[in-house]
């Protein structure tokens, strides 16, 4: 089987390309000679997801998943959310980002969060949708050098490492977009 992530985040391709079965060929964006933005319009993670996914499979025609990823900070009510990426502006930098939401989240007492990741299959003109959750916290400074992202100050629940101090395995096993992509590929397997 082949399947397109619609994806320029090399990062993501890493992360996903590690919980991919032998048997299923994963293709890139640049594989496929996409090189636009692909927009991300709609004002939910899950529409993002299948806004990326309905681009490549009308675009290009390829069976293919795209994925959007928000964190969820409880004292913010749920922002950044669907505008993690975009956070600090429309530059999608990670460290201003990051260097935002500690300063929304400065003195308050309340730093629980969760990634939540949605991914959407566009395969044999069906779409499905699959979901990863994670809970855990958000640091009051950075710390680790792994991931990308919101990693160095996000603590999974149960953990005393960020995301960033995480190898990759430990990271997928326990992680959201790990969760998504295990739903998907027991879905793939079947």
């Amino acid at each position: 089987m082949q399947l397109v992530f619609a994806t320029n985040n090399l990062n993501k391709l890493k992360e996903v390309q590690a919980l991919m079965p032998n048997h299923i060929k994963l293709l890139s964006l640049k594989d496929i000679g996409c090189f636009k933005d692909i927009p991300e319009t709609q004002n939910t993670i899950a529409g993002n997801a299948i806004q990326k996914a309905e681009f490549i499979k009308a675009n290009y025609g390829y069976d293919c998943f795209a994925d959007d990823t928000g964190l969820e900070v409880k004292a913010l009510n749920g922002a950044p959310g669907v505008y993690s990426a975009r956070y600090a502006g429309p530059q999608r930098n990670a460290q201003d980002n990051m260097d935002l939401l500690l300063k929304s989240l400065n003195g308050n007492v309340n730093r629980n969060a969760r990634f939540k990741t949605v991914i959407a299959l566009q395969l044999n003109n069906k779409q499905l949708t699959f979901t990863g959750i994670c809970e855990g916290e958000i640091t009051t400074s950075k710390h680790g050098d792994e991931g990308f992202g919101y990693d160095p100050i996000f603590k999974p629940k149960g953990h005393n490492m960020t995301f960033a101090e995480m190898d990759l395995n430990l990271k997928n096993s326990i992680g959201h977009r790990g969760k998504a992509i295990l739903h998907l590929v027991n879905f793939l397997n079947t």
